[in-house]
């Protein structure tokens, strides 16, 4: 799939479903397990990371293609694409530090055939992607809290959306254990 040594892993969902939300407190319980997490965030709007007014807002609208802001906290590299086409996620892969990861989180990118667990609350009425998205290892619904429970004959994992703990040990069994080992 994508020419990377460690697992990757999306999440998915239409707007309002709560892949952020999970995804707050999923990190900080992969974190206690010593997993070092990249992540990369889809979003379907212009954004910007930058304060107007600072130095480096005004060096990079001056006409710098690529900023690099660093401290002794962080670094951001910031690249102006300016009407180029939407960057891809593997593009966006391969800007990460490998060896410093054992595991990238996506959040979004749901066109894109890779593993992904579908985030769903049937009360809002959207239609399953897993239906239609071989891609989607899982689906974590609210559907045990619901009164529409998920169909029957869906026939991958189902997780409880509201219960973090239980799917961080699905990725740290159904992801990271079954990783190739990839140190030497």
């Amino acid at each position: 799939m994508f020419n990377i040594p460690i697992p990757v892993l999306g999440f998915v969902a239409y707007s309002g479903t709560g892949k952020t939300t999970l995804l707050i407190k999923l990190i900080p319980l992969l974190k206690a397990q010593g997993i070092r997490i990249g992540m990369i965030k889809h979003a379907h709007h212009d954004f910007d990371i930058d304060v107007p007014g600072k130095d480096s807002y005004e060096l990079r609208k001056a006409g710098a293609d690529q900023m690099l802001v660093s401290s002794s906290q962080r670094w951001a590299l910031m690249v102006e694409t300016h009407d180029q086409k939407e960057a891809q996620l593997e593009q966006l892969l391969h800007q990460l530090d490998y060896t410093n990861l054992d595991l990238i989180l996506v959040e979004g990118f749901k066109q894109v055939a890779y593993p992904k667990i579908e985030c769903i609350r049937p009360c809002l009425g959207h239609d399953l992607m897993c239906l239609t998205d071989p891609s989607i290892i899982a689906v974590a619904s609210d559907a045990a809290i619901s009164k529409d429970p998920l169909p029957d004959h869906i026939q991958i994992t189902q997780l409880d959306l509201n219960s973090p703990e239980l799917i961080t040990h699905f990725i740290q069994s159904e992801i990271l254990d079954q990783a190739p080992n990839t140190s030497a």
